[in-house]
């Protein structure tokens, strides 16, 4: 019984996650209030409470949420792991997220705009060191010459710029294009390019 109630539980907080972020992304944290959330994500404003005791802590649960899914994809980064192909992969991921959830990708921008008055503390105490971890897998692989000698901190950088763009800046690009990252081809060509230039050129022969 208790198994079927953290699973009610878990099910009942992504819910309350997904109507949050709808909310959060279209109003922003001040234009936002709790009745609304609630009525999207069809839950009494009680029940909401039960899970989260203000705004501003289902604020940060949102981000926090989006951030984990950004960087769950670089857990694939091993020291023994071959770079193209989980470069290939990372970069791979991160466009499908930025396709899939843009407003995610843009409520994060936002946050850090504004210099993260939500999330400085779980981005120092989440994000740098796993950050770090990665930056000593891949000096790792310059080592043993799978790569060319490059900065490790700004090629995940470099990554993170070119995949969140397509995500941040959808209107512009859309404008400018007539396509977003919806459209098959278009994704596929943002990917080749994306590829040839930050890993074709980035692994030894």
């Amino acid at each position: 019984m208790k198994k079927t109630d953290d699973s009610l539980a878990t099910l009942k907080n992504k819910q309350i996650l997904k109507a949050a972020l709808t909310v959060f992304s279209t109003y922003g944290l001040q234009g936002a209030n709790l009745e609304k959330i609630a009525e999207t994500a069809n839950v009494s404003k009680s029940n909401l409470f039960y899970y989260f005791e203000s705004k501003e802590e289902l604020y940060v649960a949102v981000l926090s949420s989006v951030l984990e899914e950004w960087l769950s994809p670089l857990d694939c980064f091993t020291e023994n792991s071959e770079p193209k192909e989980v470069l290939t992969q990372y970069i791979e991921m991160k466009y499908e997220i930025s396709k899939r959830n843009p407003q995610a990708s843009r409520l994060y921008a936002l946050e850090m705009i504004q210099g993260a008055p939500y999330l400085t503390h779980i981005l120092k105490k989440h994000l740098k060191p796993r950050v770090r971890k990665k930056v000593k897998i891949i000096y790792t692989w310059i080592e043993q010459g799978k790569i060319k000698d490059i900065s490790p901190l700004h090629l995940i950088l470099h990554i993170w710029a070119v995949t969140q763009h397509y995500a941040d800046f959808e209107t512009q690009i859309h404008l400018i294009s007539g396509h977003s990252l919806k459209n098959k081809n278009f994704k596929a060509t943002a990917l080749e390019t994306t590829k040839m230039l930050l890993i074709d050129n980035l692994i030894k022969p």
